[in-house]
Parts: C-alpha cells; sequence; structure tokens
C-alpha cells in the first residue's frame, strides 16, 4: 500500500504545470504615433500575403491614436493580376510625384518571386532604396527573396515559406536561416513563413508599436484571438 501511495505521490508531481517558461512581455515603443504602411504589389502576387497584412494594419486606425495608414504600390500604374486571378490596380507607382514617406515597406510574396523578379532591376533597386530608409521593413513567404537580393537582409536573421528554406539558403548563403517558426523579428526587419501565418507577424507588429491592447482589439475585429504567448516566432535584439 505504502509503496503505491509513493507512486501516485510522485505521479501527481510530475503532472504539475510547467511554470519556468517566463510570459512574453513586449512594450509598446510607438504608442499615439501614425504610420504610412506602404505595400509592393506585383503581378502574381499572393492574395494570402497581400491581404492579411493589409487588414490588420488598417484596422489598428480604430484602435489607437495616429495608427497604420495602408496604400499600395507598384512598378506602374497597370493593373496588377494577383496569382489567384484577383485585378488590383495601384494606389501610387514607383516614380508617383505624391508618393508618401514610408515608413513600413511590406513585400508580399509573389509568382516569381524566387527567379524573375529578383533580375528586375528596377523593382529591386525601388526595393532596396525605400527599405534602407524605412523605419521597418517586412517580408511575407517569398518576399523574403526580394529583400535578401536588395541588400536588406544582410547580417539579419530571417525565414520565408516552409518548403522554400533550401532555396533560400542556396540563393543567399551568407544567411542565417530559420525554420519551424511563424516569424523572425531582427532589428527593423520582420519577415514570415506566409500564408495563413502572414496574419501573425502583421499582428505582432502592432502588438510591439503599440501594446498587447490595441493588438487584441484589432484581433478581435477580425476574429482572431492574439497572445504574443501563442505565436513561435524568434526575436532577436
Amino acid at each position: 500500500m505504502k509503496n503505491i501511495l509513493l507512486f501516485l505521490f510522485i505521479a501527481l508531481l510530475g503532472c504539475k504545470p510547467n511554470n519556468t517558461n517566463k510570459a512574453i512581455v513586449i512594450e509598446p515603443v510607438a504608442s499615439g504615433q501614425s504610420f504610412n504602411a506602404a505595400f509592393l504589389m506585383i503581378d502574381g502576387v499572393y492574395n494570402s500575403e497581400l491581404m492579411a497584412p493589409f487588414d490588420i494594419f488598417q484596422h489598428t486606425i480604430f484602435h489607437t491614436d495616429g495608427g497604420i495608414q495602408v496604400f499600395t504600390v507598384a512598378e506602374t500604374m497597370d493593373t496588377v493580376t494577383s496569382f489567384e486571378g484577383l485585378r488590383l490596380l495601384p494606389d501610387y507607382s514607383f516614380d508617383s510625384k505624391n508618393l508618401p514617406e514610408i515608413d513600413i515597406l511590406v513585400v508580399p510574396s509573389a509568382e516569381h518571386n524566387m527567379d524573375s523578379d529578383l533580375e528586375n532591376e528596377m523593382l529591386i533597386s525601388w526595393v532596396s532604396e525605400i527599405g534602407s530608409k524605412a523605419d521597418y521593413v517586412m517580408s511575407l513567404c517569398d518576399g523574403a527573396f526580394v529583400l535578401a537580393k536588395a541588400g536588406l537582409v544582410d547580417g539579419k536573421e530571417s525565414t520565408t515559406f516552409p518548403s522554400d528554406i533550401g532555396r533560400y539558403r542556396e540563393t543567399f548563403p551568407s544567411l542565417k536561416v530559420h525554420e519551424g517558426v511563424s516569424f523572425v523579428h531582427h532589428d527593423n526587419l520582420l519577415t514570415s513563413a506566409g500564408g495563413a501565418k502572414s496574419y501573425d507577424v502583421a499582428l505582432y507588429l502592432v502588438h510591439h508599436l503599440y501594446g498587447d491592447e490595441v493588438a487584441k482589439g484589432v484581433g478581435k475585429g477580425l476574429v482572431i484571438d492574439w497572445d504574443v504567448n501563442d505565436y513561435g516566432f524568434i526575436r532577436v535584439n
């Protein structure tokens, strides 16, 4: 009987929750400030990587002073067709005289981010110029290839679409690349696995800028239960 009681006592101890993992605390760095977020649109852009962060950022204006103003930019003012067939009209082109100052540059994935887009000198030059001056630069899925080609990932850690990790490493062998995570935040660079995970990194940046309460409010409006502790990501200080 004593042996049975001892076994039960040890088993109960083993069932105690693990309290060694501390909750993640992120203090807001830009409460009340306004930001302009430009979303790059390329032919073949994927709907999810464009729409998810666009929705998240746009909703901030309802939950905080300032907030993030969103708009799209393309190489020309011609219609852009997404990979899934949506026909989209950009707000601005690369050479628009009235292009607002860009605080956050968002590069969603597009069909040819791993090949012909990397040979587009005008595209890469524009991304390099704008990204080097922006407060934050974000890629979704294979948009990381464009940022890396533009030199915006040099010396920083990043990630991309899970099945393209190998090609990303081969194309840019000097980079430190993470896999098995939703996103990576290194300095002003945020890179995401993309797809449905595109919501994660966008809500995280809202949390980083405006705090947990604002991020939760934005998430609630889109039926997303935001808790930064629920998301697998890497933050490089």
